[in-house]
């Protein structure tokens, strides 16, 4: 037993009594907070038929989430938490302590099917039931463990080409740097295509280099990563992460074999760029 009181929540029940003569087999008290999450006790009065086969012998307590609705997928608390008993007599609380026990979409109750026997709590004498009037409280000490998830998918290599053509009109014209194709997505990550037609991305003049950009890395955390093999002409095998997000052949044509018209790369001065990807593994 101890003097102070509860931290989180009391109640007191004037004429519990009345709750089995009408009939009431559950009694549910009024949210309160703790650790950040809402509670709420859960009393049976006649006890939990459920739970204890001994039915009508014990009065059940639980403790029990609130409102599961507002937490994340996937939520999970560690919780040690005590259900106290007012004894009027003594001026004391009776603690029923509960060890750690884990909240989750499966089990968000937890608490005493046999909290105490029926006999010993309408004893007067007792002092837990006194004049009718039961008091009842809770403390709650939310354990936030933030477990690291990892989740790996790898893939098989797909029946149907994962290619994508990027055509380019009036390439002679070209006068910027950098060209950027349209966001394109293959295996549920998106990705984009450069193309530097007059100097490639590291020196000038050594010949056409074009890049694969992960588009999804802009919003990967500093763990996520997909590996894709590709093919511009050369095969290519790269981590795609969000420092590391591009990759790409560094002056594969040289400009003067591209813009030979026996070559076949220019044709009505457009060009046709294919990229072929398969997706590995997303983490």
């Amino acid at each position: 037993m101890r003097d102070a009181l509860p931290a989180h929540f009391l109640t007191k029940i004037e004429s519990f009594s009345l709750l089995l003569e009408y009939g009431i087999d559950k009694y549910e008290t009024r949210e309160f907070e703790a650790g950040g999450l809402k509670w709420r006790l859960i009393i049976y009065p006649d006890g939990d038929e459920y739970e204890n086969k001994e039915k009508g012998h014990h009065i059940s307590v639980y403790l029990a989430l609130s409102d599961i609705s507002s937490l994340s997928a996937d939520w999970e608390f560690n919780v040690v938490f005590t259900i106290f008993l007012y004894n009027q007599i003594l001026d004391k609380y009776h603690c029923f302590r509960v060890k750690e026990r884990r909240f989750n979409e499966t089990k968000c109750k937890w608490g005493f099917p046999k909290l105490m026997f029926k006999k010993m709590l309408f004893d007067q004498s007792n002092g837990y039931l006194v004049d009718d009037n039961l008091v009842i409280g809770a403390e709650v000490l939310v354990i936030k463990r933030l477990p690291v998830i990892e989740n790996v998918a790898l893939f098989k290599p797909t029946e149907n080409s994962q290619k994508r053509d990027w055509n380019i009109q009036e390439f002679s014209k070209l006068e910027q740097n950098v060209w950027i194709s349209e966001e394109f997505t293959i295996t549920n990550v998106n990705w984009k295509m450069k193309l530097y037609p007059n100097i490639d991305s590291n020196s000038e003049g050594s010949g056409l280099s074009m890049d694969l950009v992960c588009a999804s890395a802009d919003t990967f955390d500093v763990h996520q990563k997909v590996k894709a093999e590709f093919c511009m002409r050369l095969k290519v095998s790269h981590w795609f992460t969000s420092l590391d997000k591009i990759c790409g052949q560094k002056a594969f044509l040289s400009f003067a074999t591209v813009r030979n018209p026996e070559n076949g790369f220019l044709v009505g001065d457009s060009c046709t760029l294919q990229i072929e990807i398969y997706v590995q593994l997303v983490v």
